[in-house]
């Protein structure tokens, strides 16, 4: 046996560009991208990315270079994913959402040779540069990509996108992926408490984390896939490389608005899209003009906050299959997947959207997952209800966070990427989020989940968003505190009423003791509702304290929208 070893006909690095060239020849003459009026196969998209993969080359990008994109869900955003690690370098995708200061930051910290701009976000480009110029900060060399459906004509720095494609040689090869272990992309992370890291993503992590969710979600061949969740946010969910493994279609659009994914369901017949629970929120409150019915399922994969019942009901009823995924940058998007069981199909749909709202279990090529006791490291059990942190371990996890030893060396512990997520693991080894460590509320020694009270908040019929957090109380230490956003079309309801609605639905320690009506949820850049704000808010609180609320001086709200938080509309960097 020991005389037996690899070589190349028996070894090959694993890497997702091979789904690129394996597409191009086995599904050549079908529709690899629609974007509006704008078609390609997967043959010209096997060669646009090899001719822009061979401009880089002439660019002087080599292994290791970082190649970074300012860019909504258009083509190139996509070729991108393919051609820049073909060149053997490093793809940084910008979330579009971020302020200028924070764009800087990620073209200083990630030392990017190139800079990738779409027309629309030309300005905040330029004011990101400018910052680098005033710090004395090498500046990338800047490549423009105008509209490919509608050209605008607009120019920023030396070069064309499709300029490049067009320049490119049409016999350039590939580099070679000679260690999977290889970096293919840098992620930063939108922490809601912290600066964001860079999360660094090899090969073979890529190509694994992809064959796990084409295959955990049972996409079948020729999908057709709506990009509404941004490929910026760990590369699509790693489903800008899925596509081309199932020799799909993507239908890419640069809003997500509720007219843009109805138009595009019925005008493409799409399978699949991928969103957080957010979009919910557009999907299920389009008017009259935009809703458009169609007669077939659409897969929905989602992420981030738990989708209460409630939601995935009202989801269903439109025609949406929903399968709820729990992830994080750092596991390359979606570890956990509530793989759906047949025997679930006889349960009544309020049973079934419970067990659709956990997170589910281990994608296939995760080694390992668990719930822990930290302090001991022991495993809980698996009684629904005993909590500790989820841990992971395979790899699919990052190789670690670029520039920072002692962040990853906090990260991996005891041989498990530790998630700083708090949950437990039913009898039947599904697991389910209960929330985050410091979400947890600590009232009179009992550990209540905000995430619980947030799901019975979920079910009332008026409520479109909710959040709870620990406010003080006078006796019990913590109580818990929401902040609730209405439909903007429902009827009036008060502060009462939602206390005596959680008090039916829950015990009665563990709803709110206040609940405070806004017009929007603060969230980061890239949608995640910041907490930490509310909680500041909170500590301003006490339970013995008269009534607050939201709305008119009768206590009652009125759903009228207030100009404090503005909406994004953007998948949570933690699934």
């Amino acid at each position: 046996m020991n005389s037996l070893s690899k070589c190349d006909a028996n070894f090959a690095s694993l890497t997702p560009i091979t789904f690129l060239k394996r597409a191009s020849a086995f599904y050549a003459d079908r529709t690899s991208i629609i974007y509006e009026g704008t078609s390609f196969t997967w043959r010209q998209t096997y060669e646009r990315c090899c001719h822009l993969a061979s401009s880089l080359s002439r660019l002087n990008v080599v292994k290791n270079t970082v190649v970074s994109v300012l860019a909504p869900n258009v083509p190139a955003l996509y070729e991108m994913h393919f051609a820049v690690p073909m060149a053997g370098a490093i793809l940084n995708t910008i979330n579009t959402r971020l302020d200028v200061s924070n764009i800087a930051l990620i073209l200083r910290h990630s030392e990017a040779k190139i800079l990738f701009v779409d027309y629309q976000f030309i300005q905040e480009a330029k004011d990101a540069l400018r910052q680098l110029m005033a710090a004395s900060l090498p500046l990338p060399f800047v490549v423009v990509i105008d509209d490919i459906d509608s050209p605008t004509g607009a120019r920023f720095g030396e070069l064309e996108y499709e300029q490049l494609v067009h320049d490119g040689d049409v016999g350039f090869t590939p580099v070679e992926v000679d260690d999977e272990w290889d970096s293919i992309a840098l992620n930063y992370t939108s922490g809601t408490t912290s600066a964001p890291k860079g999360v660094v993503y090899s090969h073979r992590g890529a190509y694994l984390s992809t064959l796990s969710l084409v295959m955990g979600w049972e996409m079948g061949n020729a999908p057709v896939y709506l990009w509404t969740l941004p490929m910026f946010h760990c590369n699509g969910w790693t489903f800008t490389w899925g596509i081309a493994a199932r020799g799909g279609t993507n239908v890419c659009i640069r809003n997500t608005t509720a007219f843009d994914i109805y138009r595009n369901i019925n005008l493409h017949h799409v399978t699949h899209m991928c969103c957080a629970p957010i979009v919910f929120r557009i999907i299920l409150e389009a008017n009259g003009g935009e809703r458009r019915r169609f007669g077939w399922l659409v897969n929905v994969l989602t992420g981030g906050a738990p989708p209460p019942a409630a939601l995935l009901e009202k989801m269903e009823a439109l025609g949406f299959h929903i399968t709820h995924a729990y992830g994080l940058t750092e596991a390359t998007g979606p570890a956990l997947v509530c793989e759906w069981q047949e025997k679930w199909n006889i349960l009544p749909a309020d049973e079934q959207a419970k067990l659709k709202a956990r997170q589910g279990i281990s994608i296939l090529t995760l080694a390992d997952v668990d719930v822990k006791n930290l302090e001991t490291m022991d495993s809980v059990p698996h009684d629904g209800r005993t909590t500790g942190e989820i841990v992971l371990r395979g790899s699919s996890i990052m190789k670690g966070y670029f520039k920072d030893p002692a962040a990853t060396a906090k990260a991996f512990q005891n041989g498990w990427f530790l998630t700083g997520d708090v949950g437990v693991i039913h009898p039947d080894g599904y697991l389910e989020i209960k929330d985050r460590s410091k979400d947890v509320i600590i009232s009179g020694g009992e550990n209540i989940s905000s995430v619980e009270v947030e799901t019975v908040l979920y079910r009332h019929p008026q409520v479109a968003e909710a959040a709870v957090v620990a406010m003080p109380h006078p006796r019990w230490g913590e109580s818990p505190c929401a902040f609730v956003v209405v439909h903007s079309d429902s009827g009036k309801v008060s502060e009462a009423e939602m206390i005596e609605f959680c008090r039916k639905n829950m015990s009665h320690y563990m709803a709110p003791k206040k609940v405070l009506f806004v017009a929007e949820l603060p969230k980061t850049l890239t949608g995640k509702i910041q907490k930490f704000k509310l909680r500041e808010q909170a500590k301003l609180l006490v339970a013995s304290e008269k009534r607050v609320s939201g709305g008119n001086k009768s206590g009652r709200h009125d759903g009228g929208r207030l100009p404090e938080y503005g909406e994004h509309v953007m998948a949570m960097s933690r699934l």
